[in-house]
């Protein structure tokens, strides 16, 4: 199965991978700002989000990006990836080492790595609340819980409508799949890379973000004081400016500044 996607603009390749909170719309904000500034930019949704349908056995979402790029013809591209979508990332980094020219990491989760208290708590809230079948309160839970202060209703309620449909989606399936868990060697990735945290954040992702550079050489680690969990959704045009000059100073080998 191709994970459906969308591709628009003209130049080096750029790959937006979404939270699991969201789908690929939650890029809608940087989307033409990036196809402006130069890229060709692609985006897609995991297996049981947006578009894409649930699996119907076991699978690699990384290896489902893997086969996107295959399908497009791309063989070599940056990415950029929020929370699950930057654990992705990283494995396809680790995966495709030679593929992955740049790497940006919006409050990313990691391979292997073992929530702690808070995460844990939300994870089990969330169980309870989706067997139950109260998708309603479900939604709620996530929308507290990841977007920080600087999200108006507007935004509260764009997360509400992606994260309702992939719960629908995802409950309407007849048999659950999980994706595979794999082990990667973070110390093969080559791009340059940008973990990026929020202030606001529950401590799994910025310790994550605080950690990498002594997993990956050369990557570089930067907060934002703002932002909680989704700072592409919560400050859209900053975080475009942010991505825009990481992806032109990673081409330079320059460093990139908040």
């Amino acid at each position: 199965m191709t994970l459906s996607h969308d591709v628009s603009g003209n130049g080096p390749t750029l790959v937006l991978l979404h939270s699991s909170v969201c789908d690929r719309r939650m890029w809608d904000p940087q989307w033409r700002v990036l196809v402006d500034a130069g890229y060709r930019v692609v985006r897609c949704d995991f297996r049981g989000f947006g578009d894409s349908p649930v699996a119907d056995h076991p699978y690699s979402d990384a290896e489902d990006v893997g086969d996107l790029l295959d399908h497009l013809g791309i063989e070599q591209a940056a990415l950029v990836g929020a929370s699950y979508g930057g654990r992705v990332a990283l494995e396809v980094a680790a995966t495709r080492p030679d593929a992955v020219t740049a790497l940006m990491l919006l409050c990313s989760g990691a391979p292997g790595h073992v929530p702690g208290a808070a995460l844990r708590s939300f994870d089990e809230q969330e169980e309870a609340l989706f067997e139950a079948g109260d998708l309603a309160g479900a939604v709620e839970l996530n929308v507290e819980t990841w977007l920080g202060p600087e999200a108006d209703e507007e935004v509260r309620e764009r997360v509400r409508g992606m994260q309702r449909h992939a719960f629908e989606v995802q409950s309407a399936a007849k048999e659950e799949f999980d994706p595979v868990e794999t082990r990667v060697d973070l110390s093969r990735i080559k791009a340059p890379c940008l973990a990026v945290s929020g202030a606001h954040d529950l401590a799994d992702f910025r310790e994550i973000a605080a950690r990498l550079p002594e997993r990956i050489s050369g990557a570089r680690h930067l907060e934002l004081s703002w932002a909680g969990h989704l700072p592409s959704l919560e400050r859209p045009g900053a975080v475009a400016d942010l991505m825009t000059r990481f992806l032109r100073e990673a081409a330079l080998g320059g460093k990139t500044r908040a």
